[in-house]
């Protein structure tokens, strides 16, 4: 199969996709390695195409479907309480998009983590501890923004309610 060919099939699996679909997928159903995909998501991005990837795997954004609100919480909090951060947010009902932190050389970073289960988390959390790695919030001292989806600024008012009560939010 042509590049080319690879590249339209590869965006045509995206759109149809019901779920994040891992690097590993796309390349054993392309029959090609997952390298080539990466490689692959990367010229698509070049060309315009919006791709997230997320812990889950890649998604492209919802098109043509009502936005849903979204908010920016300030938090600050141990790697202790990671867990529970997000957990107040997702049993609140809100998706917890992405995570940001001001680097003091490299300005803002931002991590999609497309977050809207309790599984969400706990594989998030694995991933975390399998691979050694710390939260990007490490730079800080524990400061950064999430990007949260909420149904309603009810929801949003109720979440940051309950941030704050935890110690978590920053005012």
């Amino acid at each position: 199969m042509e590049a080319k060919e690879r590249r339209a099939q590869l965006l045509n699996a995206l759109r149809q996709a019901k779920e994040p679909l891992t690097g590993s997928t796309l390349a054993r159903e392309m029959g090609v390695s997952r390298q080539i995909i990466v490689g692959d998501i990367a010229i698509l991005r070049a060309a315009g195409v919006n791709i997230y990837a997320t812990p889950q795997g890649y998604v492209l954004p919802m098109e043509n479907v009502s936005q849903p609100l979204t908010g920016t919480l300030a938090c600050k909090h141990s790697r202790r309480q990671v867990a529970q951060e997000l957990e107040i947010i997702i049993d609140h009902g809100g998706k917890v998009r992405d995570v940001i932190v001001e680097h003091p050389v490299y300005g803002e970073i931002r991590a999609n983590l497309m977050l809207s289960s309790r599984r969400d988390i706990a594989d998030f959390l694995a991933a975390l501890t399998n691979s050694g790695a710390e939260p990007i919030s490490i730079v800080t001292g524990g400061v950064h923004l999430h990007t949260v989806e909420v149904p309603s600024e009810e929801v949003f008012r109720e979440i940051e309610g309950a941030l704050k009560a935890a110690g978590i939010l920053i005012h």
